[in-house]
């Protein structure tokens, strides 16, 4: 009898993850820069010395999430499906609609605003219902790809960013924090490669 080759272990390259995250990022015609304009806005009220180029470095932060690298991936390709046609129905109509009552791609979108508390749920809601900046673009549906999926998980990584320049500024100003010695454990790099 012969023997099966032994099964070579998964092992994927949290670089290549990340990289994948920030092409698909672009390949669906969003920048950081528009992401980071979405964090400003969420933000620039309560903190008027807030720069862009913060905003910006928030969001890198927030990419560098696993968790939310697999969501923009997960969503990404399932609106890309949606425009193939290759979903089964009812679901292939559903997300090529962005039906009212189906809600699943808000659900993905919470994986992503999880991460840095319940004031992303907030500011997530907020910027869902307005559609500031490149929100506007990407939930109108008369003008190509569909992005039932992209624009709930820009919202989101928008969201998240601007929660977590929100625990940092706060952590700023306590008088009781020592933020010379404190990594919030947020902004913890080191996540393990899977």
């Amino acid at each position: 009898m012969e023997s099966k080759p032994s099964k070579v272990p998964y092992n994927l390259s949290s670089l290549n993850v990340e990289q994948a995250t920030r092409e698909w990022l672009l390949k669906r015609g969003v920048t950081i820069l528009e992401i980071a304009d979405i964090v400003m806005f969420l933000q620039k009220s309560y903190y008027p010395s807030l720069t862009i180029e913060e905003c910006v470095e928030s969001v890198e932060k927030v990419l560098l999430k696993r968790e939310v690298q697999n969501a923009v991936l997960t969503g990404i390709q399932l609106d890309i499906l949606a425009e193939e046609g290759k979903l089964i129905s009812p679901l292939q109509e559903m997300i090529e609609n962005d039906e009212g009552l189906y809600g699943v791609d808000e659900i993905l979108a919470f994986a992503i605003v999880n991460v840095y508390g319940s004031i992303g749920f907030t500011n997530y809601g907020y910027v869902d219902k307005l559609k500031p900046g490149v929100l506007g673009r990407l939930n109108d549906k008369s003008i190509g790809p569909i992005h039932t999926f992209f624009d709930d998980i820009v919202g989101a990584i928008a969201a998240a960013a601007s929660s977590r320049i929100a625990h940092g500024k706060y952590k700023e100003q306590d008088p009781t924090s020592d933020t010379s010695t404190t990594i919030l454990p947020e902004d913890d790099e080191s996540e393990p490669s899977i």
